[in-house]
């Protein structure tokens, strides 16, 4: 299918392992997350997309309003951002914040007041690793990578040579700032979204998009409405 040869494909290989391996590296519960005592390994079938969760028992039908929260861009020194600009942080962190708010807007109404009813959701950008342009799409069909490539996708993993994002999820009772949720996930596009392979931060932003669509209608489910709110 290419017309590269073996020790082309031995060589891209060799890079994808080592690609792989800095840009999957684990999430952890950050430090200066505040809720990061309270999370633990999560041991359910998503958790390689979120590895740390806290939740408590919560009559979730009692809330229908939300307070959203800039994205927050976190300044540990645990953070995930490698080496990637100031600039390009809070690019992401913007993208977050519009994504999150047009997904949740569709089944909570808004409100700036902490009353009964409403949920406090705050989030914090811990980290982002950049798609490798080219390579991501060309290891998408090169015969070396892409056995490991369909591996990836059937586990639901991220491929080679694609970035995503990182960012910790807190959900309190806006009028007790009691915890009710929290969870730390790294999201990323599926393996064979090929149009996520192209351009540096694609990836990263269909991962938020991905992420903050799955919250919405996570919450929406449990408050017992899936049906979009009606403005």
């Amino acid at each position: 299918m290419s017309n590269i040869g073996p020790k082309h494909v031995l060589l891209l290989c060799v890079l994808s392992t080592l690609v792989v391996g800095c840009s999957s590296q684990s999430p952890h519960p950050y430090s200066q997350i505040d809720s990061s005592g309270q999370m633990r390994l999560n041991d359910k079938a998503d958790a390689y997309s979120i590895p740390y969760r806290y939740m408590r028992p919560v009559d979730w039908g009692r809330y229908q309003k939300i307070m959203l929260e800039p994205v927050v861009i976190y300044e540990g020194t645990d953070n995930q951002f490698g080496d990637m600009q100031a600039r390009d942080k809070r690019m992401l962190a913007n993208e977050m914040t519009s994504s999150f708010s047009e997904a949740l807007g569709r089944y909570f109404r808004f409100t700036s007041t902490p009353s009964d009813g409403t949920l406090d959701i705050r989030i914090t950008l811990t980290g982002a690793a950049t798609t490798t342009p080219g390579l991501s799409t060309f290891s998408r069909f090169d015969i070396g990578m892409g056995s490991y490539n369909l591996v990836q996708s059937m586990r639901g993993h991220s491929g080679t040579f694609t970035g995503s994002v990182t960012y910790a999820v807190e959900i309190y009772d806006a009028s007790t700032s009691q915890l009710l949720e929290s969870y730390i996930t790294r999201q990323y596009p599926t393996v064979y979204d090929i149009s996520s392979t192209f351009g540096a931060f694609t990836a990263a932003k269909t991962g938020i998009a991905n992420g903050a669509q799955r919250l919405a209608e996570s919450l929406s489910s449990r408050k017992g409405g899936g049906t979009p709110y009606k403005q």
